[in-house]
């Protein structure tokens, strides 16, 4: 059986809906991948290693991963800090803007409970998935630890996944933030940057500049994400651009970088071409955003 391992952070997340109906549920980026990944391929093994604390919500947050099929063996638990929280804005066009609460958040501290008995089970994994706010969130001292686990998992063949996906407010600085994805770059397999990310970063626009930036870490797989605009696969040096149809009925593009994540990565798991799982994966992307909240229901 294939598995996956998808390595950060689920918050609590507030919404409003209507007027004055405030809706309740949980997200987090490598969590809405690990879901619209097993949503897609039920038959993949999706493991969520993360820390939550003993509290109300985070027993909730614990049934809400088995009803999703998440694997909550590597979820930590500690009574004494509370899972983050966040409520987010949507404007007329779906685009989303979020005010957070996790400074004190258990997943900060997650890293440092990583003794040989978890890294034993890390390592019997397929894919190791982390992104640029799993990084962020970590405790800046606890960091060390996490690339040295990293190499660990690499040595004993694991392929290793990495999402940019950069929040400038969750950084102490860029210069931090980008000998962190220098790190991130040198160590992965597979990335799955979106341009909107080296733009905000690096000041690059297109896909050319991206591709020139990314060229010295000789990554195996690179998808390059540009919305509507398309998308680009370097594959063992090959390029490939596949274009995207764009949705018009947008409601909120909360998620939607997950959602592509999590069914590309669970396509390329189960054996398939680049083009059908980019396709499969902007499908979801594309029905995700016509929806509010990071995790639409199963029934559509």
């Amino acid at each position: 059986m294939k598995s996956i391992i998808l390595m950060g952070e689920c918050m609590v997340e507030l919404r409003r809906e209507g007027h004055d109906e405030i809706v309740q549920s949980f997200a987090g980026d490598v969590y809405n991948a690990g879901v619209y990944l097993k949503r897609c391929n039920p038959e993949i093994q999706v493991q969520l290693a993360t820390q939550i604390g003993t509290d109300t919500l985070s027993e909730q947050m614990l049934t809400v991963f088995t009803d999703e099929g998440i694997i909550d063996d590597l979820v930590l638990q500690t009574p004494h800090r509370l899972p983050g929280l966040y409520w987010v804005n949507t404007d007329s066009e779906g685009e989303r803007s979020f005010l957070y609460w996790r400074e004190n958040a258990a997943a900060r501290w997650q890293v440092e409970h990583y003794n040989d008995e978890y890294i034993t089970q890390l390592k019997q994994v397929d894919i190791f998935f982390f992104s640029g706010i799993s990084l962020a969130i970590l405790q800046p001292e606890h960091r060390q630890r996490f690339w040295e686990v990293l190499r660990e998992l690499k040595a004993a063949g694991v392929t290793i996944a990495f999402d940019p996906n950069y929040r400038p407010k969750l950084w102490a600085s860029v210069a931090d933030t980008k000998t962190q994805y220098d790190m991130a770059f040198s160590l992965c397999d597979i990335a799955l940057p979106g341009v909107e990310d080296f733009a905000m970063l690096y000041d690059l626009t297109d896909f050319a500049a991206v591709e020139a930036f990314l060229a010295p870490y000789n990554i195996a797989e690179q998808v390059i994400k540009d919305g509507p605009n398309g998308v680009v696969v370097l594959l063992d040096a090959k390029r490939t651009f596949i274009p995207i149809t764009a949705v018009k009925n947008v409601i909120d593009t909360t998620s939607a970088g997950d959602s592509f994540n999590g069914v590309y990565l669970g396509s390329r798991m189960n054996g398939e071409s680049i083009d059908v799982a980019v396709a499969k994966a902007a499908k979801m992307a594309g029905k995700v955003i016509q929806y509010p909240g990071a995790i639409i229901p199963k029934s559509i």
